[in-house]
């Protein structure tokens, strides 16, 4: 018989179910506890009248975890010291998305040479989440294959859908079923209503193809996600966190029935993807916030251990420590001045 199907496929690995990957690395009680609370708090922040600042903050991607447990550890004391007006949760992006081609993240090339174990690297970031939650320091990601939250998402406290998957259904059907608080990133044009679509999406229940944690195809019925909202990245045509872009954007949401709660991305199209100036970004939003009302509820901010980024690929052991693989990041010093700017900054909203 003529063969019409995986004519191009070169090999199938099985993968552990994720009932198999959580049982091989289960949260613990307190993780669970520390999860379910903190993504109470982001929601209240998001959605309620919580005046503190919701701050996401690390770096571009996680390509080494030794890099990254050394970040996280510095920015879980900081987080300490400015949880009376700010709520930090870090980054621990895994996947990343490509236009044409390049390194898709942790998960789907731990080893950083083409080999994709994804087994391995679906491992080890469930190790490195539990590493995290065990500083006391919530997780953000931004989840791109609709199969992963199935291995991570339980150890998840918010997530994103980036600009170049917020228009995909499946992508919105996946986010109607997650458990936490979900931002859609505007398209990468820089307009509002894939975005504002993607939320109302999101937020109604769905019913789609899947698998459950046994790893078996399955038909997942979901009651929608309540606590989605939108992210501002700017786009082809520039920025879009000034007043008059914030004010539009509530406009939009409330014209269309939702929360008016935006996040500002202060790197890609806000910063002209120069990271140096996510600085400028957060000092305007945070002005716009202690001077007028704004839905503004805090923002994301790209940053790593040392500034900028480094080609890649290369070999692995020619790679700076603490350099990021993927976009240009600000670094640890200029971080934690930053952090410490903006926690002053906001006094006279806690007067």
């Amino acid at each position: 018989m003529q063969k019409t199907s995986d004519i191009n496929v070169v090999e199938t690995r099985r993968l552990p179910s994720p009932a198999e990957l959580l049982a091989a690395e289960p949260k613990t009680e307190a993780q669970a506890e520390f999860i379910a609370r903190t993504r109470e708090e982001i929601q209240r922040l998001l959605f309620s009248a919580d005046k503190r600042f919701l701050l996401i903050v690390g770096p571009c991607s996680i390509h080494d975890t030794a890099a990254g447990a050394e970040y996280a550890r510095r920015l879980a004391a900081l987080a300490r010291e400015v949880a009376d007006r700010v709520l930090i949760v870090m980054r621990v992006y895994f996947e990343k998305p490509r236009t044409a081609i390049g390194w898709k993240g942790l998960i789907m090339d731990p080893r950083l040479d083409g080999s994709h174990d994804i087994a391995a690297g679906l491992l080890a970031a469930r190790r490195f989440l539990r590493e995290v939650l065990d500083l006391g320091l919530p997780t953000a990601t931004e989840l791109l294959d609709p199969i992963t939250p199935q291995y991570i998402a339980d150890l998840i406290c918010w997530s994103a859908i980036g600009a170049r998957t917020t228009e995909s259904q499946t992508h919105r059907q996946m986010a109607s079923g997650l458990s936490m608080p979900l931002g859609f990133k505007n398209s990468t044009d820089g307009t509002l209503a894939a975005a504002i679509n993607a939320i109302k999406a999101g937020s109604q229940p769905q019913t789609f193809l899947g698998i459950d944690t046994d790893g078996r195809a399955s038909a997942i019925v979901t009651r929608g996600n309540p606590y989605c909202h939108i992210v501002l990245r700017g786009g082809a045509k520039g920025p879009n966190y000034s007043a008059a872009h914030i004010a539009e954007a509530a406009a939009a949401l409330a014209k269309a029935g939702l929360s008016r709660s935006i996040l500002v991305d202060c790197s890609h199209d806000n910063s002209a993807k120069k990271p140096e100036r996510q600085a400028e970004v957060l000092r305007e939003i945070t002005r716009q916030l202690i001077a007028a009302d704004t839905a503004v509820m805090g923002a994301m901010v790209e940053s790593n251990l040392l500034p900028g980024n480094q080609p890649f690929p290369q070999p692995r052991e020619k790679l700076r420590y603490g350099v990021s693989i993927t976009d240009g990041c600000i670094g640890w010093e200029t971080t934690e001045s930053l952090i410490r700017e903006l926690h002053a900054a906001l006094a006279p909203r806690f007067a």
